[in-house]
């Protein structure tokens, strides 16, 4: 097959890739080892970590447009109540982690719509149930990606004048010598206040297999008791600091001053607030929204620290080991499930695989929080975000070569390497341009959290709505290149195209730069509080 922009993954930043590349007028090949696109709001059955300013600022206008078309999905095929239906900023969950959050299979219609005037027309091609196998390539260039059907075996081999990396964990990187690095880098080679003192590339954050709940007082759902149970109720956590005892418990630290803290968990009692428990953290329907009778429970999605798998590194293993570990994984999960109904008496938690689209209950693929990072031209580093380190300012620090923003806290999870959280205030941020750049492959680009951060900035550059810009900049990156003849290099590194590019990514709907008058103050709720 032969395309212009070949991109290997429909996570959020491969579909936002694929639906700006559409609109730059490229032919585009998309494809995905699942059978669903959509990465963390669908496979991963993740609802969207949001900053405070969402609905009026601070993300690009087609993922604003694809949030308001998740609500319209709702007001046309759900029965809400006549005062959920006239909410103009209607949170179907009314979950606190984010101001949507929803089912991911309505995540997943909305994105099928979106792209689905391009596949008709046969301009996007959409690959379902593909991985990449092998590459062909020179120091400089990308020739061809082989892809291997999931099922049969089948062989497809796609010569692009692009390739772009939008998989969960980089997996263009390896495959095509394309430099990169992962997990933490030393104090001393990037100069982070909380980096290590040695580098540990096998260090990452843990991955976590998620899954739905609803509730059924006086019911029995208990599910079948899950091999290694015992190892689990018992497991505690090696990390530093020590974590507060055994990891499946409703107990834990505060990620950010590392003191013992209870959680909440009361199924479908607790309060509509933030913080007011783990039941509404992640909910994803709330009953108050839907006219009554239409359910009988609130549904709410497992993205919980008990979760958190610390015993490998997907990112240096095998096909057969990552499987094993992901395995491992959905055993802790449900094993998490199991202790909440067996040892603290919830047996009316019912594991839902309608909502996740699986058969056995968890996500169809897991939860990724880092991946293989490019080696870029630019790499973000902590005392380009962090507040501390921009004392007295509200915004952190100024890129020329913006082609967008974002805003999260610095937020890390426990890591493989036995770090415990690292949490740190950050700053309403940019997306260089530099820090999408690889060091010298030229036709080949980063559309998810495989970009040009470290371990520490990761942590603020993971989330949903940044991967949107950081993939939606790409498709009209690479729109641009050919258009010119130019490499995204020459782009970044010439002042009269970088200005006509950012020009055409503003025209596109795309913010660059934060609007002035924000204020950040301490408690402010715009600061995201996890």
């Amino acid at each position: 097959m032969q395309t212009d922009i070949f991109i290997v993954g429909a996570s959020v930043g491969g579909c936002a890739c694929a639906l700006a590349a559409c609109k730059a007028g490229l032919k585009v090949i998309l494809s995905e080892d699942s059978d669903w696109i959509g990465g963390q709001f669908t496979t991963q059955a993740t609802p969207p970590d949001e900053h405070g300013w969402i609905e009026q600022f601070g993300c690009t206008r087609s993922y604003r447009q694809f949030r308001e078309q998740v609500r319209a999905y709702y007001r046309q095929h759900y029965p809400l109540t006549q005062e959920a239906r006239e909410n103009p900023h209607l949170n179907p969950g009314n979950g606190w982690v984010s101001p949507l959050c929803a089912e991911p299979k309505v995540f997943l219609a909305v994105l099928q719509d979106t792209l689905a005037p391009f596949i008709a027309s046969g301009q996007l091609i959409l690959l379902l149930n593909q991985r990449p196998l092998s590459a062909a390539f020179s120091p400089q260039a990308v020739h061809h990606i082989v892809l291997q059907a999931a099922e049969s075996g089948e062989k497809i081999e796609v010569r692009a004048r692009y390739f772009v990396d939008a998989t969960e964990l980089g997996d263009l990187l390896p495959l095509t010598q394309t430099a990169w690095v992962s997990g933490s880098e030393s104090q001393g080679e990037t100069g982070e206040p909380s980096a290590k003192a040695q580098a540990d590339p096998r260090n990452n954050q843990a991955f976590s297999l998620c899954f739905a709940l609803s509730y059924h007082e006086g019911e029995d759902w208990t599910i079948e008791k899950p091999s290694d149970y015992a190892f689990w109720r018992d497991f505690v956590p090696a990390l530093t600091p020590a974590w507060s005892g055994p990891l499946l418990r409703l107990s834990g630290l505060n990620p950010r001053t590392l003191q013992p803290v209870h959680y909440n968990f009361q199924p479908n009692r607790e309060p509509n607030q933030a913080f007011a428990g783990l039941w509404t953290y992640r909910r994803i329907r709330h009953l108050e929204n839907f006219t009554p009778g239409a359910f009988d429970s609130d549904i709410t999605l497992v993205n919980y620290p008990q979760i958190d798998h610390l015993l490998g590194d997907l990112l240096h293993a095998s096909p057969s080991e990552q499987q094993a570990l992901i395995a491992a994984a959905k055993n802790q999960s449900l094993s998490f499930l199991y202790y909440l109904q067996t040892e603290l008496g919830f047996k009316g938690l019912k594991l839902r695989p309608d909502i996740t689209g699986t058969q056995d209950g968890p996500a169809k693929r897991p939860y990724i929080r880092e991946s293989r990072r490019i080696k870029a031209e630019f790499t973000i580093k902590e005392q380009h975000v962090s507040a501390a380190h921009r004392p007295g300012q509200v915004y952190a620090e100024t890129f020329e070569d913006s082609v967008g923003i974002g805003f999260y806290r610095i937020d890390l999870h426990p890591s493989v390497g036995g770090d415990n959280y690292v949490d740190v205030e950050s700053l309403p941020f940019q997306i260089p341009l530099g820090a999408l750049i690889p060091e010298k492959m030229d036709n080949l680009l980063p559309a998810c959290k495989n970009i040009g951060t470290t371990h520490i900035t990761n942590g603020c550059y993971r989330l949903h709505p940044i991967e949107w810009n950081i993939g939606e900049a790409v498709g009209y990156l690479v729109g641009y290149c050919l258009q010119h003849d130019l490499s995204p290099r020459v782009v970044r590194n010439s002042p009269s195209h970088l200005q006509a590019f950012q020009q055409h990514l503003e025209e596109q709907g795309l913010e660059l730069q934060w609007p002035d008058g924000l204020v950040l103050e301490e408690g402010d709720p715009h600061i995201h509080a996890r």
